[in-house]
């Protein structure tokens, strides 16, 4: 009886595809990984069933089994086919977000001459090039050099052909259009194992007679205990033949040992926490224990203020978890806070802690994985994706800092890792922790009605103080003045007096680069992206030293990268006074250069923190006391704790009050909170000064008494009047293409359809053009769907998805975003 099996793959069509397992295949088990067919490409993909029935068209055969053994567990097979049901997501697409084992496949690109390419070759050679044609000569006897290079019908590698014939990659996507050639892909499994080249010295062997080269390299390596990595060999400047020749007369062999990984450089530094906890937190940790012994599902919402402590908590329950011999996963929200958090634990754990992030190399993720898979790891800290490391005995999940918007993902699927955690709890009866100092409306509510429990850490450690909040107007600084100034006064003032103290200040300034608006001032055109609907941020070009990987001087889009060179002119009018406006962390690094020209600067942003080892970098010259000013975006608000910082200034974070989003106001209190809560965690107690343009706001108010439960009592009654999470579910449903009138029709039909049906206990608006309408290319329309019972928008999003492919919509062209956190 023949054998068949569903594979989901990571491609936008909600759907499973059946493939037939030939008999010399082994069969493959539900979590394998295999490598079938689709189209013209190889893909991997993961299998959801096996069975013995044949579907209605001829199934291809898997190409291979990648795995023994099931890699995903029933549990997170479970929980992916729940992702995929509220969400709304393709399950392929959420097995890839779940299997960071992209390196274990290699993919490749090959090109095929195509019926079309051979007529087209055969008539060149008869008639000779076409005049018709707008390509060059030069470039249309490259086309004619591929398909005489691709004739004799073999697949070609593309980087081969290219090399070999001088195309260039857009020349080969405009032979693809017109259909003289074929693209596909090949997968193969590969070895993704990270290993360190050794020459190690053969001792006891007789040395003949050897050239200064050789000698030289000898000498090396019997100074370096007898072996060397090759990479620090290279550094002796010496011929590759030398080492090849040692080895050949026998007195140098070559090893490969598995390469070293380092969870964080910062071990030893900065505070250690303690395992000795004070009253407060023992009452914490044993209502978070109870259901550990238990074994019985639990979500617990820890709200603790700022150092208060949270972190002793996690540790503490961690070391419960494994005490009674399950794992337990910390999830933070940010790449740059693994170095500090990781430290802790190795500290705490040692090599029992395994580290998962995107900024991990392809395969350094996938070691991390199997160590985790293996059980040489029992405790796994990182980000969203972590919330999928496969443990097993899962007993508890810490989300940190679970207000914080970078849980959701942007991109499908687009799940919120802070609620897959609490339905992965569900799913392994197990514990789950969510902590913050400013908790997200949808938690605190649910910890109040009952939902979850409530568990309180009201003080800092030891007595510490909250800081004292200033509010800064600069409605009066400017009447006072009479200049617009970046920083006040009293913010200059205060800043030079805590560095003359010899104590460290922060200086949170929300806006990347130099000037975040170009515009001319002759004509009032604004220099914007040519992909997007947005205005090119001014990045200044970086002097030598400042930054161990300078930049030029230059416009950036900062959400698709595109890049350009700052006219001299305006590319409208020709006019030369262009104006540069508003004032990023860059900017405010150089003002601060001027005003403070004695301070040890340091600036935390996306230019200067893009790897995981700049972030410790700039940890180690914090705590150290090697920076004693440090300006930065939300990046320096989330979780760092300094304990030199005793002033913490806030400069132009109430702009992102006048967003297009209904949690703005959250979203600034959170904000003004959390970096507030920078200040004063040491002996010394803390100031905050925040400058504002909007000092009667009540989230700043609310931010300024340090009263979380007076703003969310203010902003839940404006959220239950307009029908807003968390009293009503919400989505956001994008219609989306690279031609307006597209994206606009497809967008006018579903309104018309929306308008026109009945949906109970649902409300739609839209359509409308999304607040940023043009997108990577793309041009954006959407509709925000409310619903009072969550069934009723699962539902409608459903109908509206089957309406959308009745209307002939491709389903690429429609992101449907499930509790979004981002109505941009």
């Amino acid at each position: 009886m023949p054998h068949f099996c569903d594979v989901a793959l990571p491609v936008p069509l909600d759907r499973v595809f059946t493939y037939s397992v030939n008999d010399d295949t082994e069969l493959p088990a539900i979590g394998c990984r295999v490598i079938v067919p689709f189209r013209n490409e190889k893909l991997t993909g993961i299998v959801t069933r096996v069975h013995e029935e044949p579907p209605p068209v001829e199934a291809k055969p898997i190409i291979a089994v990648l795995d023994a053994a099931p890699l995903l567990s029933s549990d997170l097979m479970e929980l992916a086919a729940w992702i995929s049901n509220y969400y709304i997501a393709p399950i392929g697409e959420v097995f890839r977000s779940m299997l960071p084992l992209m390196a274990e496949v290699k993919h490749q690109t090959l090109y095929r001459i195509a019926d079309k390419g051979r007529e087209a070759l055969y008539a060149s050679a008869n008639q000779g090039s076409s005049r018709r044609s707008r390509k060059s000569a030069e470039e249309q006897d490259i086309e004619y050099n591929v398909l005489n290079y691709l004739e004799a019908g073999e697949a070609v590698r593309a980087a081969r052909l290219r090399s070999a014939t001088g195309a260039t990659a857009e020349l080969l996507q405009g032979m693809l259009r017109k259909k003289w050639i074929a693209r596909e892909t090949s997968a193969v499994q590969r070895d993704a194992r990270r290993t360190i080249r050794y020459a190690v010295l053969i001792p006891e062997v007789r040395i003949p007679k050897l050239n200064a080269n050789q000698q030289t390299l000898l000498a090396e390596l019997a100074g370096s205990g007898g072996e060397l990595a090759l990479a620090e060999l290279r550094r002796l400047d010496l011929p590759d033949s030398t080492l090849g020749t040692l080895v050949r007369r026998g007195l140098v062999r070559i090893e490969e040992r598995p390469a070293d990984f380092h969870l964080s450089s910062l071990h030893g530094i900065g505070p250690v926490t303690a395992h000795t906890l004070n009253p407060a937190q023992q009452a914490a940790l044993q209502s978070i224990t109870a259901s550990l012994a238990t074994g019985t599902f639990k979500p617990t919402l820890l709200y603790g203020v700022t150092g208060s402590g949270k972190t002793a908590v996690y540790l503490a329950a961690m070391q419960t978890a494994l005490d009674a011999g399950h794992s337990a996963i910390l999830l933070v929200p940010e790449i740059g806070l693994t170095p500090a958090m990781a430290a802790q634990l190795y500290t705490a754990f040692g090599s029992n802690v395994a580290l998962l992030h995107s900024a991990l190399t392809p395969e350094e993720r996938a070691e991390q994985w199997h160590r985790i898979r293996a059980g040489d790891a029992r405790i796994v800290v990182g980000t969203r994706s972590a919330v999928f490391a496969p443990v097993s005995k899962l007993g508890l999940i810490v989300v940190d800092e679970e207000h914080d918007a970078s849980y959701k993902q942007e991109e499908n699927p687009r799940y919120h890792a802070r609620d897959v955690a609490v339905m992965r709890a569900k799913l392994n009866s197990a514990t789950v922790v969510l902590g913050s100092a400013t908790p997200s409306l949808e938690c605190w509510r649910n910890a109040t009605t009952g939902k979850y429990s409530l568990v309180e850490l009201a003080q800092r450690v030891a007595d510490r103080p909250l800081p004292v909040v200033e509010l800064v107007d600069m409605r009066k600084e400017f009447q006072e003045t009479g200049q617009e100034q970046l920083f006040s006064r009293q913010l200059i003032e205060k800043t030079q007096a805590t560095l003359d103290r010899g104590e460290q200040a922060i200086i949170l300034l929300n806006r990347r680069g130099y000037s975040f608006v170009v515009m001319c001032r002759a004509c009032g055109e604004k220099l914007q992206c040519e992909n997007c609907a947005i205005s090119l941020t001014y990045h200044r070009a970086i002097s030598e030293g400042d930054d161990p990987s300078p930049i030029g001087q230059r416009l950036q889009c900062h959400y698709c990268g595109y890049k350009r060179t700052v006219p001299k002119i305006c590319p409208e009018c020709e006019s030369e006074h262009l104006h540069f406006l508003g004032a990023g962390s860059q900017q405010g690094e150089e003002r601060l250069q001027e005003i403070f020209p004695h301070a040890r600067i340091g600036r935390m942003d996306r230019d200067t923190v893009r790897g995981r080892h700049d972030m410790e970098r700039l940890l180690h010259r914090l705590h150290s006391g090697e920076i004693n000013l440090l300006v930065g975006t939300q990046m320096i608000a989330k979780g760092h704790d300094i304990h030199g910082v005793t002033l913490v200034g806030v400069v132009g974070a109430d702009f992102a009050l006048g967003l297009p989003n209904f949690r703005a106001a959250e979203r600034v209190f959170q904000l003004l909170t959390q970096v507030s809560g920078r200040a004063g965690r040491g002996e010394l107690p803390g100031r905050v000064l925040v400058q504002t343009y909007n000092s009667d706001h009540y989230a700043i108010r609310f931010a300024a008494a340090h009263d979380f439960r007076g703003f969310a009592e203010k902003e839940l009654q404006f959220r239950r009047w307009m029908h807003y999470p968390p009293f009503f579910a919400l989505a956001n449903l994008i219609v989306q293409s690279p031609r307006l009138e597209e994206a606009a029709a497809w967008s006018t039909e579903l309104g018309k359809w929306f308008q026109n049906t009945h949906l109970e206990g649902v409300r739609v608006l839209g359509p409308a053009t999304a607040p940023i309408s043009r997108l990577k290319r793309i041009y954006r329309f959407h509709f925000v769907i409310k619903a009072g019972k969550r069934a009723s928008l699962a539902r409608a999003l459903r109908a509206a998805l089957a309406q959308a492919e009745l209307l002939k919509i491709p389903q690429r062209n429609l992101l449907a975003d499930v509790d979004a956190v981002n109505l941009m």
